[in-house]
């Protein structure tokens, strides 16, 4: 079993990877969740390099998705799951419009996570609001 804070990682990690490339954008926006954000209050952020690969050896594994799913829903108290589906779904915003890859793994850990339907969407459209680009100036 991992920390709450390492299957909130796991959760950033997968959806970053769900395209096959995790950008520079997706990991800085990784790096500055976990400095930010209360929930990262007491976690060591001198982990986030170990608790990242473990999520990528997890997941390199058979059925590895499968599995790392199957440790985020065990290692999370009910009370964050909407903050994973939402920190997931800011990494899934930070580099633009996300990938089908992408949209299609967002769709799977809300389902996994118990995440309803209509609070989904809510967290779905703060995400693009919060991530919104204005064209570039002429």
């Amino acid at each position: 079993m991992v920390s709450h804070q390492a299957a909130l990682i796991y959760v950033m990690v997968m959806v970053s990877a769900a395209d096959g490339n995790m950008t520079d954008a997706e990991l800085a926006m990784i790096g500055e969740i976990v400095n930010i954000l209360p929930v990262f209050a007491d976690y060591d952020s001198s982990l986030l390099t170990n608790s990242t690969a473990a999520c990528a050896e997890l997941l390199d594994a058979d059925d590895g998705m499968d599995r790392t799913l199957d440790v985020i829903r065990a290692a999370l108290p009910l009370r964050l799951r909407e903050t994973a589906y939402a920190l997931a779904c800011d990494v899934a915003a930070a580099d633009g419009e996300p990938h089908p890859e992408v949209m299609r793994l967002l769709e799977i850990i809300r389902h996994r996570l118990d995440i309803d339907r209509l609070v989904g969407a809510a967290i779905e459209r703060g995400a693009r609001a919060r991530f919104v680009r204005l064209p570039e100036s002429r």
